[in-house]
């Protein structure tokens, strides 16, 4: 008896481990949507990756040319475009430990610059918004096909879809800059990542958010079996082998989000879409823009191709235009303006 007991409670926490984890949809009613032409998105990832080339904090010309051409594309779409200027200071790298960070401070010398958020504002100007936001700088001077002009190439066409859409609340898109080391999830420097600046903004005027969606690496998919990888092996039980799905990427107490992000994006294109709500201590829970919202108590998730799961060109030479899969790319884009349009009609 006792034995049985055990073996029952092993199966309930192994399937409430399940639940809590991957936030099962078990129906998926496909409502067709509008989605983005393949070759846009691709055109938009050649010119970031390779046009503006290189795009990290030490070349602030070419993020500046990024930045016009997104503000262009803002406009093109229909949208009320705004930037959000902030600059490094003078004396931001004394906040380095010289001893441990010598690698960051020495980055950080070389970025003492202005730089911007590029916001598209869709929708009635009401109080309650929704925000959507990828980083369009680079890691080091490294092209970043995938990390992340593919995020940035879906914010754009994210952008040209809500434009031809009647919303009944404010949608911003947001770009933002500064993702990267030396900021990422560095004292003092996270606070200069433009989501961060962002997010603490809203915090400070009061502005409540419905949700927020940051697009962290949508364009890398394969179909080979292994191609898929995870932080533990556990996972393995719960997700597939094949790289070949989008992912929605939450924190543990932050279980409904992920669950409506998750739905409305499987609603609405015919790509796989799965989720993983886990602590910060996994590796990549908290890697992206989505962080900072944390930071400021909103609700946050992350939609990704998981990144350095599936990319092994992750941060190196070969995250190139070429390695990306457009077609799929798209489907996440039809997918997130789905989650958009549900959370602003709820």
């Amino acid at each position: 008896m006792v034995v049985s007991l055990l073996a029952i409670g092993a199966i309930f926490l192994c399937a409430a481990a399940w639940f809590a984890v991957t936030q099962p949809i078990f129906s998926k009613p496909i409502v067709e949507g509008p989605a983005p032409a393949p070759t846009r998105l691709e055109t938009h990832v050649r010119i970031l990756s390779q046009t503006f080339f290189p795009r990290n904090c030490a070349h602030p010309d070419n993020l500046d040319r990024v930045a016009a051409y997104i503000h262009h594309e803002f406009e093109l779409a229909g949208a009320a475009v705004s930037e959000q200027p902030y600059t490094i200071p003078p004396d931001f790298p004394a906040g380095f430990d010289p001893g441990k960070e010598a690698d960051l401070r020495a980055m950080a010398e070389k970025c003492i610059h202005t730089f911007r958020n590029v916001i598209a504002s869709f929708g009635p100007d009401t109080r309650e918004r929704i925000v959507v936001g990828a980083h369009y700088d680079a890691y080091q001077e490294l092209p970043g096909a995938d990390d992340n002009a593919s995020g940035v190439a879906g914010l754009i066409e994210l952008a040209h879809l809500l434009g031809k859409t009647s919303l009944p609340m404010r949608v911003e898109l947001v770009a933002y800059t500064l993702e990267e080391p030396p900021f990422f999830r560095s004292r003092p420097g996270a606070a200069y990542a433009g989501s961060a600046v962002h997010a603490r903004s809203l915090k400070k005027q009061g502005i409540p958010l419905r949700a927020m969606i940051a697009l962290e690496m949508i364009g890398y998919f394969k179909d080979e079996d292994g191609s898929q990888r995870y932080p533990f092996s556990a996972l393995k039980l719960f997700y597939p082998s094949q790289g070949n799905f989008a992912v929605v990427v939450g924190s543990l107490d932050q279980p409904r989000i992920v669950r409506r992000v998750k739905r409305a994006m499987r609603g609405a294109s015919v790509l796989p879409v799965h989720s993983l709500n886990g602590p910060k201590s996994i590796e990549g829970i908290d890697w992206s823009d989505h962080m900072h919202y944390w930071e400021q108590g909103y609700n946050a998730v992350m939609v990704s191709d998981t990144a350095i799961y599936r990319n092994h060109n992750y941060h190196k030479l070969g995250d190139t235009a070429d390695t990306l899969d457009y077609s799929r790319m798209a489907l996440v884009v039809q997918g997130v303006y789905g989650a958009v349009l549900a959370f602003a009609r709820q």
